[in-house]
């Protein structure tokens, strides 16, 4: 491809670009993704894309991607004309949106409000709109409205976009002082002390004074709220920042709360929230004294969290009939979970209850879940698994196959362009049927677009039932021959896989983990050089080959170092340190018991579902599975179990 001449010119540069993608569209068959990632890359660098793509499906994002090039200096004549050829289109809103923002840039008011769509929910762009609407001169009632619902829409801070708004609504007077102390209780639910600050700086005198002692307070308790009025907003505050503080120091927090609240004349639900976080946070890091804090929370103030943690508490003390009173106090939706009849049924065995243990199990028995294989595990029962597949319906297939948003997601989706591929895949999804959808998920599959089964199955709630669409199978020779070489279970490897990555090999998360097993570079670096082999560098994690035998390698490592499989799956999430603190903490305690009591929610639930995962999957690769209780314990010798639909 050759270069587009005269680069110190860019209004030519983009007249020229946008000539070559001018060309009308034929009816060719689609490109290959190297194809379309070459015209992306093209149309990002101003040179010319082959005549030949105007007729891929995808060419939209083609032409926007040279258009996006240069928005401050793109003509409106232009840009209308784009949203009007793609009109209906996600690229067509895509662009819109960026649009936006570059009009703002350019302070171009009426340009914004021409370019409008008022089904925009982005709250940046909703501010922007507002600002252009209220500057040429349009700030009406309605206008005072929408700001007033942005402003009290939340706690937290709003996007820097929407200062202009406010600051004209405070000049207009319609940032009521009402309005402020709104904003500020808001903000001192979410414990944000800045954002308190800025709603207490439109008001005046000493409400803006006591304003300001309230952030101050949530910042860092002080006594001089002794002497705030006793009002239900002083208690709002003083209970919000006393929770606050419970988390950051539970016994500072204990020891500030009675005078507190006595002083201001704290009711039930405002002690309640104080008393809930020191419970809370005492109990999460199972320091002393947390049976007792727990105790001291009103039932009134507790959540599922806090029930869940009193079942811990209790736990890790042997406490079975204290674990099963708590548990029969959970609201019921919260104690019909297969994870809680499980339990329930393990405290009735540990308190020597048959009858009451086998009742509890039997019903946590009938779900695929961890919990479920579990109990069917101590009942002798063949796992409950009850699969739906899809019709095989070759034309309806087809047709939604072919859909024009469809073709483009799936052709986004192979040129590395997943964010462009999900607008496209969410308008496909708002004109199919549940039926459609659901096949959709295969058509996607059948691209290598694994985790719409996660994001797009469960409308329904058979829909979990759909396990060959929920646990893809890919990569399957690559996963054999590594656990085979490190004497793993291939498919614990394949449950890692579906846990970390959804078989999305670029998968890329904020701590900078890459590739199908999530390896951060640091690690995979290590690894490679223990196992003799050269090290590609970070980019070569996004390799499916590479991350399977960096991954499994690092897993088997992490079982030679703990010796059970379930603490290495911990390990393999937390990393050594808390896995080791687990340890010393609660030596020789059930496996079941062990994992439930894990202090980090993420590595709790991730050990459970990687086992559970396990199991589902040594389904689909045997039909049977080896039970989870033998494969936590890594007897994956034992002998299989069946799976059966229970009646």
């Amino acid at each position: 491809m050759s270069r587009i001449p005269c680069l110190r010119h860019p209004s030519r540069v983009l007249a020229l670009v946008l000539l070559a993608l001018s060309v009308t569209a034929t009816h060719a068959q689609p490109a290959g993704d190297a194809g379309l990632r070459g015209a992306f890359a093209a149309a990002a660098r101003g040179q010319t894309v082959p005549a030949h793509m105007s007729g891929h499906p995808a060419y939209g994002w083609v032409e926007f991607t040279a258009l996006r090039r240069n928005l401050v200096t793109l003509p409106a004549s232009q840009a209308d004309a784009f949203m009007q050829r793609y009109r209906g289109q996600a690229v067509a809103e895509v662009f819109r949106e960026e649009w936006l923002r570059a009009l703002h840039r350019r302070q171009d008011w009426a340009g914004i409000r021409a370019a409008w769509a008022p089904t925009i929910g982005n709250t940046a762009l909703r501010c922007i709109e507002l600002d252009a609407r209220q500057r040429l001169g349009a700030a009406d009632a309605r206008w005072d409205q929408e700001v007033a619902a942005i402003w009290t829409s939340s706690g937290n801070s709003l996007p820097d976009e929407c200062d202009a708004p406010f600051a004209a609504a405070t000049t207009r007077g319609s940032l009521t002082p009402a309005l402020r102390w709104q904003r500020l209780e808001l903000a001192a639910a979410e414990w944000n002390p800045a954002v308190m600050r800025s709603a207490a700086a439109g008001l005046s005198g000493g409400e803006r004074a006591l304003a300001e002692d309230y952030a101050a307070f949530v910042q860092a308790p002080h006594n001089r709220a002794l002497l705030w009025p006793k009002t239900p907003r002083s208690r709002a505050v003083a209970s919000h920042g006393l929770a606050k503080l419970g988390r950051e120091d539970p016994d500072a927090a204990e020891a500030r709360l009675p005078a507190l609240a006595q002083a201001l004349g704290f009711d039930d639900s405002e002690r309640g929230r104080v008393l809930h976080q020191i419970a809370l946070w005492t109990v999460a890091s199972y320091l002393p004294r947390s049976a007792e804090r727990l105790a001291a929370v009103p039932l009134t103030a507790y959540d599922e969290r806090l029930h869940e943690w009193q079942v811990r508490e209790a736990i890790t003390r042997s406490d079975w009939k204290t674990a099963l009173a708590a548990i029969q106090r959970m609201p019921p939706t919260q104690r019909n979970d297969s994870r809680w009849t499980y339990f329930a049924g393990r405290m009735h065995e540990l308190l020597g209850e048959a009858q009451a243990a086998r009742t509890q199990l039997t019903r946590a028995a009938r779900e695929a879940t961890f919990h479920g294989f579990l109990a069917a595990d101590r009942l002798g029962q063949p796992y409950a698994l009850c699969p739906l597949e899809l019709p095989a319906d070759a034309a309806v297939r087809a047709r939604v196959a072919n859909r024009p948003e469809m073709v483009r997601a799936m052709a986004l989706f192979g040129a590395d362009r997943p964010g462009w591929a999900t607008r496209e895949w969410n308008a496909a999804l708002e004109t199919f049927s549940d039926a459609e959808r659901r096949i959709a998920v295969a058509v996607a599959q059948d691209h290598g677009w694994f985790d719409r089964a996660v994001f797009s199955l469960g409308r329904q709630p058979e829909e979990t039932r759909y396990y060959t669409l929920r646990f893809p199978l890919h990569h399957d020779d690559l996963i054999r021959a590594e656990a085979r070489r490190h004497n793993l279970d291939p498919a614990w490897i394949a449950a890692e896989i579906r846990a970390e990555s959804t078989f999305n090999p670029r998968a890329r998360s904020p701590a900078d983990a890459r590739g199908l097993m999530q390896v951060i570079p640091a690690t995979g670096q290590a690894v490679a050089r223990r196992l003799g082999e050269p090290w590609g560098g970070a980019e070569s994690l996004y390799d499916a080959a590479v991350s399977i035998r960096l991954g499994t390698a690092y897993l088997r490592e992490m079982k030679e170092r703990y010796g059970l499989p379930y603490v290495a799956i911990a390990a393999y999430n937390a990393g050594p340190a808390p896995t080791r603190r687990w340890m010393e903490q609660r030596p020789g305690m059930d496996p079941d018991l062990w994992i439930e009591t894990i202090s980090y929610r993420e590595t709790r639930e991730y050990v459970a579902r990687v086992l559970a995962f396990s199991v589902i999957y040594d389904w689909r690769l045997h039909g049977a599975a080896v039970p989870v209780s033998e494969r936590m314990q890594g007897r994956v010798d034992a002998p299989r179990k069946p799976f059966a639909c229970p009646a």
